[in-house]
Formats: structure tokens, sequence, C-alpha cells
């Protein structure tokens, strides 16, 4: 699978309700995650801390998207009540698998 369809894979899985669970057959062994609240070392960590607080009421309409052989990023207008602002994530790709996810975006509206 393209960078790019694996990223849009991952935004399927997050936004539109399926199992979190889902994610871990897209990511890779030596995944990563890191945003401006969190930051997260390994897969698990990541779908543990999405079970905890999972996505709700959430949405994103993307605005741009751009991949290379080995990453895709993302650009998107995402919104919650009372949130909406343009996030930009980063998916890096290593066989086959996301391996690494960078996520920018103005904390000011969720502070």
């Amino acid at each position: 699978m393209s960078p790019l369809k694996l990223a849009n894979r991952y935004m399927e899985i997050f936004y539109g309700g399926e199992s979190i669970d889902t994610l871990a057959s897209i990511f890779s062994d030596e995944f990563s995650f890191k945003g401006p609240f969190y930051e997260f070392n390994t897969a698990t960590e990541y779908i543990k801390s999405l079970k905890v607080d999972p996505p709700r009421e959430v949405r994103y309409k993307i605005i741009e998207t751009y991949e290379n052989e080995t990453s895709a990023c993302l650009i998107y207008q995402f919104s919650k009540p009372g949130i909406s602002t343009i996030m930009s994530q980063i998916f890096e790709v290593t066989n086959g698998k996301i391996s690494r996810i960078l996520l920018v975006f103005d904390t000011r509206d969720f502070t």
C-alpha cells in the first residue's frame, strides 16, 4: 500500500468509528507518534491511549495531500464540538506500514 493510501486508511479508522485496534494492522513494529500534547514510542502505547480517550464527534475535511516514496502528508480541517482548526500529519512508511506519525496543529483552541 502506498504511503498516501496508508495515511487515508489511518484517517478512515480514526474518524470512521472502526475499532481502534484495527490500527495495529497498519502500524510497523517500530512505530512512534509525536504531537503537541502526546508522544508515544510504540503502537501499543498509542492505541491504548486512544482506547482510554477515544475520538468522539470528530470530523475532518482534506485540504491537501502530498506523497513521496516513503511518506505522506495530509493537511485537513479538523472539527469537533466547539473546536475547528487546521491540522497536518506526516506519515512515514517502512516496509508497507506506518512507522512514524508527526501531528502538527495550533493548540490554542484546545486550551
